[in-house]
């Protein structure tokens, strides 16, 4: 599985290179970006964590919070300020933040809430429900409106692939990196038939099938 992809967003050169390097060496996939609009060009569905500055040079970093909490797969927001008045704190909060640490700040305390936050990703994601769709990611167990669905393997991998990002089109590439493997080369027509048989599976009486074919692109998982 992919190490969490952590977004930092800092424009101070010593502080933002010391993030990168650090957390890279945690074993987290790190984008070191400095202003506003390129942070909210790199979050991506995901991403686990952003570690957002507010004095940035292009926008409040206020704003960037409530755009990146607004979004349908909103990532843990970790503010990292010298903001330090009790006033900017709730301001943070209520901007959406899930948590506040001021500069100057101990590493040790910086890396202790960055693994409770890609925590509380994990733990948020291990049951997924889209509409009538339930997901339970540690037991393996798939019910629709209420009722087992038993899949193989990878017909399960691929359904959890899509239901993280219901509403949002998934890349056959990605698809196939992620449930199959990075390195995979073996026919793309593998994909196609985990798909007919995961419809079949959950929409056993021909109804409107919960997933949608994106031609040329890939397949989508629909949400209400």
């Amino acid at each position: 599985m992919a190490s969490p992809h952590i977004v930092v967003v800092e424009d101070d050169e010593g502080i933002g290179g010391s993030l990168e390097r650090t957390l890279a060496g945690q074993g987290y996939t790190v984008s070191w970006v400095r202003t506003g609009a390129e942070a909210l060009a790199a979050v991506d569905p995901g991403t686990a964590l952003v570690i957002l500055d507010l004095g940035l040079p292009d926008q409040d970093g206020l704003e960037v919070c409530r755009r990146l909490r607004s979004g349908p797969a909103a990532p843990q927001v970790l503010i990292l300020t010298a903001r330090a008045e009790e006033a900017d704190i709730v301001l943070g909060l209520d901007a959406g933040a899930d948590d506040y640490l001021v500069k100057p700040f101990r590493l040790a305390e910086l890396l202790a809430r960055v693994r409770a936050c890609t925590r509380r990703i994990d733990d948020d994601r291990d049951h997924l429900t889209v509409d009538d769709l339930a997901v339970d990611i540690g037991a393996r167990i798939v019910e629709v409106a209420g009722s087992r669905v038993e899949l193989r393997p990878k017909e399960f991998d691929l359904l959890v692939a899509l239901a993280r990002n219901a509403g949002r089109v998934v890349t056959r590439e990605r698809l196939l990196e992620d449930v199959w493997d990075e390195h995979w080369f073996g026919p793309s027509k593998t994909l196609d038939i985990h798909i007919w048989s995961l419809r079949r599976k959950l929409d056993p009486e021909g109804g409107p099938s919960h997933i949608s074919t994106v031609r040329g692109v890939g397949y989508r998982l629909d949400a209400p």
